[in-house]
């Protein structure tokens, strides 16, 4: 019986899989572009795949986005920020890349699980169905089985609600690691039909010599080696710090077989958000809906909201310098989300955004006044780990004392509160348990079902989670509402047999979850912004729409001079 179980489960799992891919091919569901990157990482595939998002979605499209990465984690959430930068949290919990952040910023979409794809979380597939049996005693290979798996996760995306698919490939032509990506994408055009799918390969075009002169011999390597894969680019873009000449994307067009037109340059741009005006000037997204031969949609874009945004970000004359207190400031990546925020609140109240990193180890009560007593405003962000916790107690208490705004977020809550607890609600030695196990008053600790649980990955709070905010609050006057939803990244609370005593010493719990058990947000009611949350509000704000927290921060950094 099991045997027959098996064959109906495989039986049906490729029914379906032949039934999706037949509604691609016949156009009944979305249309796929991949991109791919050459000659050296870090070029930007993320930010072009979102600009070109940004530009389809402005026709009307309705667009969805989708990383590839190599590495074999099962995600980036044990990753040290080191290595990785920042880890994006999405709506439904699911730990990502941060270029899942760079999607959700450009095309103003909500991001689920199935957009973040690892070669960890495939073979995990992979291997869990084999122990099943799924695979009936096969030989289970990176061909077939791994590249359907990848085909499977791809297609996943590719629903009604769906018309583009963009999907980014990490890491660089060449690596080794990102061989079955290739091979899985190089057979989807031959399974959803070559109508369906463009590809998109992004490559660097260098300046050299005393002349300046670009050197197209990198882009020519590049293709070759994407070419030995299988895949022909349809469009390559070139990026350059200037604009590419006629004469450079004829040779190039001429040397990689493509049309000129599809050779597109993607030159510097001092703000990012320019970017998608520049690919829309070059004729990207004009040149991919005519190869796709996407139906009903007008050649006319609405652009306008983001051309005010960009012009907008292009002349603020006046600034702010805000201070980030944080661990990992050597990898400015390690608080992306946070930096963008800020950048949107900046553009809000039309100021630009002077960053001083401040490595949280290095502040002490002694020194506050010196490292932070120039700043107009600061920030004390998430993370993990004792390193530097003083640091940031310290800062908080600085803002306190000082009037200076203060905005914390997930751990930077958790080191006001104990701010609070020290030095205004009489708890000698007050801490969090996470980093002091021994703590005679421990203000923040784990919820009474975590304790005692080993898997601590397993206890943590992630993604979307509801709060009910208190009436006539900043919080509440920020966000104009009283019932929000932010995403979560955490496992230690505010311990709420601790509540009482820290709301007499002055602390507002200006929001909680909805049964009143978990402290969400806190304030200070005599101070001009001296704000946390419980949660990672950076995650949600976008450049024509700051999130509010960070919106009222910065204009109260602006009023502080």
């Amino acid at each position: 019986m099991s045997g027959i179980g098996n064959f109906e489960a495989r039986w049906r799992i490729e029914f379906s899989c032949r039934f999706n891919f037949w509604k691609v091919a016949t156009g009944s569901l979305a249309k796929h572009i991949f991109v791919t990157g050459g000659v050296a990482s870090s070029l930007g595939k993320g930010l072009t795949a979102s600009s070109l998002g940004r530009l389809l979605k402005a026709r009307g499209l309705r667009v969805v986005m989708q990383k590839l990465d190599p590495y074999i984690n099962v995600d980036p959430g044990t990753m040290n920020p080191f290595e990785h930068g920042e880890v994006f949290v999405t709506e439904d919990g699911s730990e990502t890349d941060l270029d899942l952040g760079h999607y959700e910023r450009f095309i103003d979409v909500n991001l689920k699980k199935n957009s973040s794809v690892t070669t960890g979380s495939i073979y995990s597939s992979v291997i869990a169905r084999e122990r099943r049996g799924d695979y009936l005693g096969k030989t289970v290979q990176v061909i077939p089985h791994v590249t359907d798996e990848i085909k499977s996760r791809i297609l996943a995306l590719a629903t009604d609600e769906v018309d583009i698919v963009i999907t980014e490939v990490g890491g660089t032509v060449g690596d080794i690691e990102i061989l079955p990506f290739l091979e899985a994408i190089r057979q989807f055009r031959k399974d959803v039909g070559r109508d369906n799918v463009c590809y998109l390969h992004l490559t660097l075009v260098p300046s050299i010599g005393p002349n300046g002169e670009q050197k197209t011999k990198p882009t020519q390597h590049s293709v070759t080696e994407l070419r030995s894969r299988g895949i022909q680019p349809d469009v390559i873009v070139c990026r350059s710090s200037e604009a590419l000449t006629d004469a450079l994307k004829s040779k190039i067009s001429m040397l990689s077989d493509v049309p000129k037109d599809a050779v597109i340059s993607g030159y510097d741009v001092s703000n990012i958000y320019e970017l998608p005006l520049v690919l829309h000037k070059e004729g990207l997204d004009s040149y991919i809906i005519n190869l796709l031969r996407v139906e009903n949609v007008g050649f006319e874009l609405n652009l306008g909201s983001w051309m005010e945004l960009v012009a907008r970000s292009s002349s603020l004359n006046d600034s702010v310098k805000i201070g980030i207190i944080g661990k990992y400031i050597n990898l400015p990546d390690a608080y992306l989300s946070v930096v963008e925020a800020l950048r949107h609140g900046g553009i809000f109240h039309d100021v630009a955004i002077d960053l001083e990193w401040i490595q949280a180890e290095e502040v002490s009560p002694m020194l506050a006044e010196s490292m932070l007593g120039h700043l107009a405003g600061i920030i004390i962000p998430g993370g993990f780990g004792e390193r530097g916790i003083e640091g940031k107690i310290a800062a908080a208490g600085y803002a306190r004392e000082a009037d200076l705004p203060c905005l914390g977020l997930c751990l930077g809550l958790q080191t006001m509160v104990i701010d609070v607890a020290r030095n205004l609600a009489g708890l000698d030695h007050a801490h969090s348990r996470e980093f002091r196990i021994d703590t005679p008053h421990p203000v923040i600790d784990l919820m009474e079902e975590q304790r005692g649980v080993t898997n601590m990955g397993g206890t943590m709070r992630l993604g979307a989670y509801v709060a009910r905010l208190t009436p006539g609050t900043k919080v509440a006057n920020a966000y104009g509402e009283t019932i929000v939803s932010e995403r979560h990244r955490h496992r230690f609370e505010v311990n709420t047999r601790y509540r009482k005593r820290l709301e007499e010493a002055g602390m507002i719990c200006s929001g909680e979850s909805p049964d009143g058990s978990l402290v969400e947000f806190i304030e200070l009611a005599d101070h001009p912004y001296w704000v946390g949350t419980q949660a990672h509000p950076e995650f949600k704000s976008r450049p024509d729409r700051p999130h509010p927290l960070f919106r009222d921060f910065i204009g109260a950094a602006k009023a502080h001079g």
